[in-house]
């Protein structure tokens, strides 16, 4: 069969916001077809049967037939190589467990040359799949072999290492459900949620209310059960001890059988549970003991291990452990009996999505004091239908919930509001969790900071918890927030480029008086209220993301162009006023295949499709183009031109009394419908005290979003007349 040259990735771009394809960030790929030009799908031999063989999920692909198998009529029907690229890769990030459904691919002026996006979360994943779905594709054009499983496998690696752990990201997906804007500040898990001063920041299942007194508290289980001791909550008697001796010692005077573990360790490691004999409480000294700073002994409690999770105040999720064994069959080693019959289950693995870890006997000192205490080890070839214990404890993943007693409930929340945790994970031993501790003994026997969320997300058995949502709902109370506006700041988008810098200093301006510390990024610089903290053209995306993850500001003013979006897209996912000037500049464009002025309502549009519902859209009604842009926006509508005559202005207020900017007789005109209020005649409305005259239309912007935002007209009027259109070239970097 014919032989083709690669498809060449011409140019890959991460677009991080939204951007004129999707509100998504997405990775852009320019890529040129070559010889591929001229051989549509269902041209090339055995392709498609290939392609549906080695990824036979496919079928699932809708494509824009919108139907279970549309994609694959679309390959019979042919299609060119581009668009089955864009779905191979999608595939790959979806069997890599990061579901992907957005992508597009379209041709440029260019014959053989396309467009393909998809959307990516993370632009060092989204490569890797695309690499190795290029590597797929030609493999299936060419006849050649491809290992579909190593190529999965290394997408999933980069998933798993640049992407968030399981416990972030389901909080992540909770805020995203409710419109709650996110920003990751680092390569782990330290994730804002929230623009400017209405943000809240978590790392993993801590959040910026979990203080470092209570997190060093709950490290401490010494000082946690004295804690918990003087307000009542059950916990075991123990005993910190420093030798082998003083833990047989400890283990008599408390009276067997008793439990040794790290008095300040955590996720179970080290803990040896039902120690009855002096050599076994004299090992699990020592297996206990690298594992923290000390090792207590405490009595044991009969019953089974639980984990509820408290949140705000309130247990939101408990799961059930379970003692787990093997059985042997007179033929395999116990090391191989917990391969098959414990590692083996789907839900044991080792990276932190899976609820269960792989045993490893070769390391774990907990599991070789266990086969110890039944007179085996690793090597041993266990009688058949001899039942073994392998672990006691580190197996939770019941889901309980809906069984926990309320007065079992209160107790594990009183505990962490002892210690100070406004998130924890409570561990307690009871026979029956639908009764109180108290009755049948059961106890208390560690609070946890940071708890891991994976086994309400992933129970082996029972329903998922929406921890997620109960965290969110704890950080942004839903009472405290509406019209979808928890952790946000009013955040202001200028675009196109007549006076932009210019309406983006005097909204700011504005905003400032009215009372709100504001961010500026503007081609002028970066500023903080009046204060210049970069100088130079600061209209791009990175500057932008300062203001938004500064906690100091409450209101930030964000001026962009048409080339910013198409490189990076917008900064911010939703705005609450998109100003848009013009369409001009589509001659600086051609890099980005924009040749016809038709082109830049594509581009500019971005800036309306973000604005909130019950936000607004500021556009210059002198420009049809521009004016156009009034149906896509999801809130309102205020339109601003010189001529208040004009038909735009006019059938814009007899519908449903829009609102307008306009110059009559001499005046500004805040118009509402027939309505109007005057904020004063055109030529008194001058900057600075120098009474220097402002470009009208400009002036006109700035006021229309300045009114958007619920500015009182007086105000707006006397913030004009005080604005110093010199202020930043005059101070530079000084306040």
């Amino acid at each position: 069969m014919a032989q083709f040259d690669d498809i060449q990735l011409l140019r890959i771009n991460y677009l991080r916001g939204p951007n004129i394809w999707t509100y998504r960030p997405v990775l852009e790929v320019w890529l040129d077809l070559g010889g591929l030009e001229e051989h549509a799908s269902n041209t090339l031999p055995g392709f498609t049967e290939r392609l549906t063989t080695w990824l036979p999920a496919l079928i699932e692909h809708h494509c824009g037939v919108g139907e279970r198998g549309g994609f694959l009529q679309r390959l019979q029907e042919g299609t060119w190589c581009g668009h089955v690229l864009e779905h191979i890769v999608i595939e790959l990030l979806n069997l890599a467990g990061m579901p992907t459904g957005f992508g597009q691919t379209r041709g440029t002026s260019q014959r053989g040359v396309y467009r393909m996006v998809f959307r990516a979360r993370d632009e060092q994943v989204g490569r890797v799949a695309l690499a190795q779905g290029h590597c797929l594709i030609m493999a299936a054009i060419n006849g050649l072999a491809f290992d579909v499983p190593a190529a999965v496998a290394r997408v999933r690696t980069e998933v798993d290492d640049q992407y968030l752990g399981p416990s972030t990201a389901c909080i992540v997906t909770a805020a995203t459900e409710r419109a709650i804007p996110h920003i990751r500040l680092n390569s782990g898990n330290l994730v804002q949620l929230g623009y400017g001063a209405s943000q809240r920041r978590i790392w993993t299942a801590e959040t910026e209310f979990t203080s470092a007194i209570a997190e060093g508290i709950a490290g401490d289980k010494d000082l946690t059960k004295g804690l918990l001791r003087s307000c009542g909550v059950p916990i075991p008697e123990g005993q910190l001890v420093d030798s082998p001796e003083e833990a047989w010692q400890a283990a008599q005077d408390i009276g067997l059988p008793v439990v040794l573990k790290p008095s300040d360790g955590n996720h179970g490691r080290g803990v040896t549970l039902d120690l009855r004999a002096q050599q076994d409480i004299e090992a699990a000294y020592h297996a206990a003991r690298p594992e923290g700073s000390g090792v207590l002994v405490e009595r044991f409690i009969p019953g089974d291990e639980h984990r509820l999770l408290v949140v705000g105040g309130k247990m939101v999720a408990a799961a059930r452990g379970e003692v787990v064994g093997i059985t042997g069959n007179g033929r395999s080693t116990v090391a191989e009996l917990i391969d098959s019959q414990l590692n083996a289950d789907p839900r044991r693995g080792y990276e932190e999505e899976y609820p269960l870890a792989i045993i490893n006997v070769e390391r774990s000192a907990a599991v070789q004091l266990e086969l110890r205490r039944q007179g085996l080890d690793a090597a041993s070839v266990p009688a058949a239908g001899r039942q073994i214990v392998v672990q006691r404890n580190g197996n939770v993943a019941v889901d309980c919930t809906d069984e926990v007693h309320p007065e079992v409930a209160y107790t594990a929340a009183l505990a962490a509001k002892v210690v100070g945790l406004d998130i924890a994970g409570i561990d307690l031993v009871a026979r029956d969790i639908s009764r109180p501790l108290q009755e049948q003994g059961g106890a208390i026997v560690e609070v946890n900071a940071g708890p891991g969320l994976l086994m309400h997300l992933k129970p082996a058995v029972g329903a998922p918890r929406p921890v997620g949502q109960a965290i969110v709902e704890h950080l942004f109370p839903a009472e405290d927030a509406a019209d979808n506006q928890a952790g946000r700041i009013p955040v202001v988008g200028v675009a196109g480029t007549r006076g932009t810098a210019t309406i983006a200093r005097l909204v700011a301006w504005l905003l400032q008086l009215s009372g709100r510390h504001t961010g500026l990024a503007c081609r002028e610089g970066l500023f903080l209220n009046r204060r210049c903290v970069q100088a130079g053209d600061c209209a791009h995306w990175e500057a932008a993301r300062c203001l938004l993850m500064n906690k100091m500001v409450q209101a930030a003013v964000i001026e962009s162009d048409a080339r910013s979006i198409l490189r990076d897209g917008l900064a911010y996912d939703r705005c609450q006023v998109g100003v848009v000037t013009d369409m001009d500049g589509v001659e600086t464009l051609a890099e980005f295949d924009l040749h016809e002025q038709a082109q830049m309502t594509r581009v500019l549009r971005t800036q309306i499709d973000v604005v909130l519902t019950g936000g607004a859209a500021v556009l210059n009604a002198a420009i049809a183009q521009v004016a156009d842009l009034a149906p896509l926006c999801d809130g309102g509508v205020l339109l601003y031109a010189q001529d208040a005559a004009l038909p735009a202005i006019a059938a814009h207020r007899a519908r449903d009394n829009g609102r307008a900017v306009v110059v009559e007789n001499g005046c500004v005109l805040l118009a509402t419908g027939s309505a109007g209020q005057r904020l004063g005649p055109l030529s008194e409305l001058c900057f600075g005290r120098h009474a220097v005259r402002p470009d009208t239309d400009a002036l006109l912007a700035a006021i229309g979003a300045a009114w958007a935002l619920d500015i009182a007209p007086d105000l707006i009027g006397a913030g004009i007349k005080t604005f110093e259109p010199e202020f930043a070239a005059r101070t530079g970097l000084r306040s």
